[in-house]
């Protein structure tokens, strides 16, 4: 797709880095996260391993994951040779509709199809799915990049904790009607998502306590960081490309 395309050819000028890890207390321990590529990103908690969009990167040094989380159909989300890479024999992928329909038996079994809205326990993982989809901005006229219920942002609670994956989204009234997030990543790239400062305002509606910018590629978190400073919200700034 030109999307995805566009996306390989940009981040395959992009340097290597070496990804610094970021960590938050929690009931029975720190929540350790491990930014790859993107929105491809490893959170480790009490021996267990969610790899979130396990598509972009060099995933060389990712650890074995005992729950993978697929948010979209697009190939920055959806990497199925990736996936495999990634995963742990036997564990569960949990992921829309649309994207296990675009996979096919490139992602095997078990696959837990959650739709918007939806809540599970997988993998002993409590997991929310969230609509994440454009309100105005796509193609063309009449068109959007994301459309409501194709894709899932997730929220998942591990030691009392409540992290929430955007995915590829606007500001949407789900997103601004969320309570309780202590950690939210939060995607601020065109013309895909939002603006820095239109994710400012909306990390404002729902307060998280630390905001975390990724998906961010070709735009300025320092200017999403400095939109919310006073705000209460801490900004943690990590190193994705």
């Amino acid at each position: 797709m030109k999307i995805v395309s566009m996306l390989a050819l940009s981040l395959a000028l992009v340097p290597s880095v070496v990804r610094a890890q970021s960590t938050v207390p929690a009931t029975g321990g720190n929540i350790t996260i491990t930014p790859f590529q993107h929105a491809t990103v490893q959170i480790e908690f009490g021996g267990k391993v969610i790899q979130v969009d396990p598509a972009m990167g060099n995933l060389a040094s990712a650890k074995p994951g005992d729950l993978v989380l697929v948010t979209d159909i697009h190939g920055d989300h959806l990497n199925p040779d990736l996936i495999a890479k990634v995963r742990k024999p036997g564990a569960p992928v949990v992921m829309p509709a649309a994207a296990q329909q675009q996979a096919g038996d490139k992602v095997a079994a078990p696959v837990e199809v959650l739709a918007n809205g939806q809540t599970k326990t997988v993998a002993g993982v409590a997991v929310e799915a969230v609509p994440m989809y454009n309100l105005q901005r796509g193609p063309s006229a009449g068109q959007l990049f994301h459309t409501k219920g194709r894709g899932n942002g997730y929220v998942i609670t591990l030691g009392g904790k409540r992290l929430y994956f955007a995915g590829d989204t606007e500001c949407t009234p789900e997103m601004k009607a969320l309570q309780n997030i202590d950690v939210a990543f939060i995607p601020m790239n065109l013309p895909y998502t939002m603006t820095p400062s239109e994710a400012a305002d909306c990390a404002k509606a729902f307060k998280p306590k630390i905001a975390i910018p990724y998906h961010f590629m070709g735009q300025s978190p320092e200017e999403f960081q400095g939109a919310l400073k006073g705000s209460g919200i801490e900004v943690r700034l990590l190193s994705w490309y």
